[in-house]
């Protein structure tokens, strides 16, 4: 088995792509910079490194036996024209109830999954406003002839428009505040659970289970001081406030491609995993050569054997143990006591001969 070594060039190559790209979007969405906010340049260069680690670590990720098996397997079932009906009904299933509903956190308690809910609608809608603002994507500009409206421009181009005082105006301003509140509700049940209950207090660790919320909250709540000094202190400490919003976002970033946080990014393959199950459960079994019964696909059983092949772990062709592979999970247990049976035989009759 070979061991990746710190710096690959795959994984390198798709990080300066990413920046690259990025920078590129930075050009063409703020039309060449005429968009572009100068004091946003320290969220624009956190955004830039976070993207680098990011997909560095998630193309080593990739590169794993196992995970690379998922990620074609899951592309390949997405694109084949046979039983496409029912595939992309259970991805429209495994979509809405696994990433819109988060059902499979509802399974460990109704708190549980409320706080997550929060916390990652919150973290998606915030991200969702940010960073095209950030990178120039978005961008209002008051209407020439009418200052009261303002027009909502994509890429330099007119998307729509809105009154000052219309409801749009005001819940697309304050979507950030949304955001802010749906993310401190959730972090505030997480720590009061982590806090309280003593199996969650046993198993945490500061730096992978607390830091990451601690941080959402120092977003979170920054973000809601912004708000809260410019409309009711009329803007006094808004300096302060916003560099200390400003640390504590690029902390965030930076601490995202390392930390428990990363998980974000590697959730969406589970679309992948429920295709190939799907797809396992109607294709061709393996049958044990024991007993003859169904066990699992044949398709599992060969990307597995692919899979401890790509580690290291080659079954040898010739011997009991060649068999290991294709038969069920009782028939094994059977022969490994057979073969304990037989190595326990041999070294008593091999101690018999000695005395």
């Amino acid at each position: 088995m070979t061991r990746p070594s710190f710096f690959m060039l795959p994984a390198l190559s798709a990080g300066l792509g990413a920046v690259l790209l990025l920078g590129i979007g930075l050009l063409l969405g703020s039309r060449t910079l005429r968009n572009y906010d100068p004091a946003l340049l320290m969220y624009t260069f956190g955004a830039m490194f976070s993207a680098f680690a990011l997909v560095y670590r998630y193309t080593v990720w990739l590169m794993r036996p196992a995970t690379r098996l998922y990620w074609r397997r899951g592309w390949q079932l997405l694109c084949q024209r046979r039983g496409c009906v029912s595939r992309l009904r259970t991805l429209a299933g495994a979509l809405g109830g696994n990433f819109v509903a988060q059902t499979f956190i509802l399974q460990r308690g109704r708190g549980r999954w409320l706080a997550h809910w929060c916390m990652s609608w919150g973290t998606i809608l915030a991200a969702a406003v940010t960073f095209p603002l950030v990178f120039g994507w978005i961008h209002f500009e008051s209407q020439p002839d009418a200052p009261q409206v303002y027009q909502v421009l994509v890429f330099g181009v007119q998307a729509g428009s809105f009154h000052v005082q219309s409801l749009g105006r005001y819940v697309m301003f304050n979507l950030l505040n949304i955001a802010a509140v749906l993310v401190i509700i959730g972090v505030l049940m997480t720590l009061h659970r982590r806090l309280r209950e003593v199996g969650a207090v046993a198993a945490q660790q500061f730096g992978t289970d607390l830091v990451p919320l601690l941080l959402l909250l120092a977003v979170a709540t920054t973000g809601l001081m912004l708000t809260f000094s410019m409309h009711a202190l009329h803007g006094a400490g808004y300096g302060v406030i916003s560099l200390i919003h400003a640390v504590t976002v690029i902390a965030t970033l930076l601490y995202m491609p390392f930390g428990k946080l990363f998980h974000i990014f590697q959730r969406p393959l589970h679309l992948g995993v429920t295709l190939y199950k799907h797809d396992n459960a109607t294709a061709p079994p393996a049958r044990c050569r024991l007993c003859g019964e169904a066990y699992a696909s044949a398709r599992q059983v060969e990307d597995l054997q692919g899979v401890l092949r790509d580690v290291g772990l080659d079954w040898p062709m010739h011997g009991p143990v060649a068999h290991y592979m294709h038969v069920c999970p009782a028939c094994r247990r059977r022969q490994v006591g057979v073969w304990q049976g037989q190595v326990m035989a041999s070294g008593t009759v091999h101690s018999m001969e000695g005395n």
